[in-house]
């Protein structure tokens, strides 16, 4: 008799999942039996037993400190962004009073070491002839003459969005020269117009500054500043 009771109910999982099932789907079950509440017995992480609401009033608490980090992470978010939004802003208005390349390579570097902490600013331009030409030196294999360097950020070029991570040791020296060891990550941004192609370094002493999986709007939105400001001076030897 006891045998076959057993197995009419099944294996001991086969209950649970039945019995969870039902109140899964039958939620309001505790209200139509409250006096059933009073056995419940939940274990706690101290080894302690709790009852159902104990436990049901601690989840609540752990979910609400969840959530509370979350929108504290947002919060954060939020604020960075207001912020280097105010920085761009003020960048904006310091490039439409340059007049001149110097001015404007003066408001880079103050307003980037400023305003956006960068450790190093560097800029590099061609004309557009040089760069077509060494684009297709030698079928875009190595180039020749004075600007290899322009085959050695052909990625960039080509990728035409900012960058960032760290580079190769010949990158380095040809962008910061002597600060080429304490260079740890760069952003690199592409920059255009109708006689020049070129590139804006931001270098950091942080390896972590300009990861590898950084966000690049930002970047981008300030590279089509630096390009839309060079496009309306001289550019000397390009």
């Amino acid at each position: 008799m006891n045998t076959q009771t057993r197995d009419q109910r099944g294996p001991p999982d086969a209950q649970s999942q039945a019995v969870a099932s039902y109140l899964e789907t039958h939620p309001e079950f505790f209200e139509h039996h409250p006096e059933l509440l009073e056995y419940l017995r939940i274990p706690h992480p101290s080894g302690e037993a709790v009852s159902l609401i104990e436990r049901q009033v601690e989840q609540l608490r752990q979910q609400a400190t969840l959530y509370k980090q979350r929108l504290d992470e947002l919060i954060s978010v939020a604020q960075e962004n207001d912020l280097l939004a105010d920085r761009l802003h003020r960048l904006t208005l310091s490039l439409i009073d340059a007049a001149t390349f110097d001015e404007v390579m003066n408001t880079l570097q103050d307003e980037l070491h400023d305003e956006f902490r960068a450790d190093l600013v560097e800029v590099r331009l061609f004309s557009r002839a040089e760069f077509e030409e060494q684009r297709g030196a030698s079928g875009g294999s190595g180039g020749s003459g004075d600007n290899v360097e322009i085959e050695a950020f052909q990625d960039l070029f080509q990728q035409d969005r900012p960058v960032c991570g760290r580079l190769r040791r010949g990158q380095l020296e040809y962008l910061f020269g002597s600060d080429a060891d304490d260079t740890r990550s760069v952003a690199l941004i592409p920059l255009r117009g109708p006689h020049f192609v070129g590139m804006l370094a931001i270098g950091s002493r942080d390896q972590d500054r300009f990861h590898e999986g950084k966000s690049t709007d930002f970047l981008v939105r300030l590279g089509e500043l630096v390009s839309r400001a060079l496009r309306v001076v001289s550019l000397p030897g390009v």
